[in-house]
């Protein structure tokens, strides 16, 4: 077999390196194979499901690593103990909701792009990556690279580091050559690109509108960068490309429209041959409708491979889907080269992070880390506007408080989260009700209305949307408007755009993040204490000239 690749970019392995892969690789079974091209998702430490993880032997886990650092650190030496090749332990470290539950509470992409400091992104990503690597987490599937073009997508807008093509360059490279540096691999995401169809991959495959010569201004632009810049891996979605796949047959008909998981034109001809891409591609999660709308996952599977992904991501019944791969096998659907080429790829990854050099520890959660997140979300958020000179308010002058909210919304989770802004700003002299459908809203009451989202862009949302109906509990209440006879401001912990639904709320802030440390910050901008943002990394008007009045 080959392993000349390995020494060259983006593994870059030395002779001792190259030797280990070889070792490795010339010990494991076709079984082992097999399971080594798996990476499995674990939540929580449930111990029936951790024993199955364990007997399985994949090559790797994404974990949802919990408070107890100890117990992760434990969990993870347990379960490569009886592994054949110690183990890519993945996460999405993308911040904000999606931060390490024993770290600190980091910005997510949109809100480093508001900030828009090059140093903050790389010092972010610092924080991250150690944390990350202390814990025992070795590969990341970020940085995003996907374009936050059209506002309605409820799973682009805070994962990515928003519109401008320059402005996401900037960062996502500084991030992922400063993860790498510390220990953590990167997957860029999510190729061939996301974020002109407003629809989410985990529900619908979506379709890149863009031309050719768009998507080389673009993506193309923001790919061939992050290769240059030495990315470890690269996250094949279940995105298609039509462009790309017409101007090669013009008479593709569907196929034309196959996600890039499972298409080896974008991943082979398009990523590998004219991009010169090395490094290892992983399949985006292969439970999403992305990909199980396209076909039978006994198809699918063992097309994941043939098309040139080398790790599939996720599986909810491991040995059905070890199955799928061996009957490809015997009917010729899938090769033993294909595999080994795709196993000796992931080898070289868990070499180019270390894994066969004994592990070292390291801290997490010091008191820096979380004071330096403190500082950095006070950059964050963004005063869009405030046509009623409303702010910095004043317990004097604004006591009464009515907070009407849908509370955080997180798809984890059955049911939303309290906001912790009410209890804050009682501690800061207002006095605060929680509106609820039965609450009656005048100027005798109030003497401020304050809205407050939080919506992240995370999977499955659909749709996020300005829910009057949802909010306000009443038809009749879902029509009325108060900010004419009281003093009102939104502010939005996560999507961007909600003024597409109230353009004429006098005052707007965008905050980005729902986490308590984002909700600290944007407390000090309301009084005053801190300047307001004033840059967006998005069009938070939505293209509508009256919402900047």
């Amino acid at each position: 077999m080959r392993f000349d690749h390995l020494a060259k970019a983006p593994f870059n392995l030395d002779a001792e390196a190259l030797a280990w892969v070889r070792e490795r690789f010339a010990a494991l079974t076709p079984d082992d194979k097999l399971r080594q091209l798996f990476t499995l998702l674990s939540r929580g430490m449930d111990a029936a499901e951790i024993a199955r993880i364990r007997a399985f032997r994949p090559g790797g886990i994404t974990r949802h690593a919990g408070p107890d650092v100890a117990a992760e650190r434990a969990l993870f030496a347990d379960l490569n103990a009886a592994a054949p090749v110690p183990m890519l332990i993945s996460a999405d470290l993308e911040g904000s909701r999606m931060s390490l539950a024993a770290g600190a509470e980091m910005p997510n992409p949109l809100a480093l792009a508001a900030i828009d400091d090059v140093a903050v992104t790389a010092e972010v990503s610092r924080i991250m990556a150690e944390e990350a690597r202390a814990i025992g987490i070795n590969w990341s599937f970020t940085p995003v690279l996907d374009i936050n073009a059209a506002f309605r997508s409820a799973i682009v807008a805070t994962r990515g580091f928003g519109s401008d093509v320059a402005t996401v360059e900037k960062h996502a490279i500084t991030q992922m050559r400063v993860f790498q540096q510390h220990g953590v691999a990167s997957a860029i995401k999510h190729w061939p690109g996301e974020g002109f169809d407003d629809r989410d991959q985990h529900l619908v495959t979506t379709i890149s509108p863009l031309s050719m010569d768009e998507w080389e201004q673009s993506f193309g632009r923001l790919y061939r960068g992050a290769i240059a810049a030495g990315a470890l891996s690269v996250m094949s979605a279940h995105i298609a490309l039509p462009a790309f796949v017409r101007a090669l047959d013009p008479d593709a008909g569907l196929e034309a429209f196959r996600p890039a998981s499972v298409s080896r034109l974008l991943n082979e001809e398009l990523l590998r041959n004219r991009l010169g891409f090395n490094g290892l591609i992983v399949s985006d999660a292969t439970p999403m409708a992305g990909l199980g709308a396209w076909g039978k996952r006994s198809d699918t599977l063992p097309e994941l491979l043939s098309a040139g992904c080398d790790v599939i991501l996720f599986s909810d019944d491991y040995e059905q889907d070890l199955a799928f791969l061996e009957a490809a096998l015997a009917d010729g659907r899938l090769s033993w080269q294909r595999i080994d080429e795709a196993v000796i790829r992931q080898l070289g990854l868990k070499a180019a992070v270390g894994l066969h050099k004994p592990a070292t520890g390291g801290a997490i959660a010091n008191p820096e880390n979380r004071a330096y997140a403190d500082a950095v979300a006070r950059r964050a958020p963004t005063l869009v506007k405030d046509t009623q000179n409303l702010l910095p308010l004043d317990p004097k002058k604004h006591k009464r408080v009515l907070v009407i909210s849908g509370g955080i919304v997180f798809p984890f989770l059955p049911h939303p989260l309290p906001f912790a802004l009410p209890e804050m700003l009682r501690q800061r002299g207002f006095e605060v009700t929680v509106h609820e459908a039965a609450t009656e809203v005048s100027p005798a009451k109030f003497d401020l209305v304050l809205y407050l989202f939080g919506d992240e862009t995370l999977l499955t949302r659909g749709r996020i949307f300005l829910d009057w109906l949802g909010l306000t509990g009443h038809f009749g209440k879902a029509m009325q408007r108060h900010w004419h006879d009281i003093p009102t401001a939104m502010i939005s912990f996560g999507y961007p755009y909600m003024l597409y639904y109230a353009p004429r709320v006098p005052t707007y802030i965008n905050a980005y993040s729902t986490t308590e440390t984002m909700q600290r910050a944007v407390l000090e901008a309301l009084l005053g204490n801190v300047p307001w943002n004033l840059k967006s990394p998005v069009d938070p008007f939505c293209g509508l000239e009256d919402a900047k009045y």
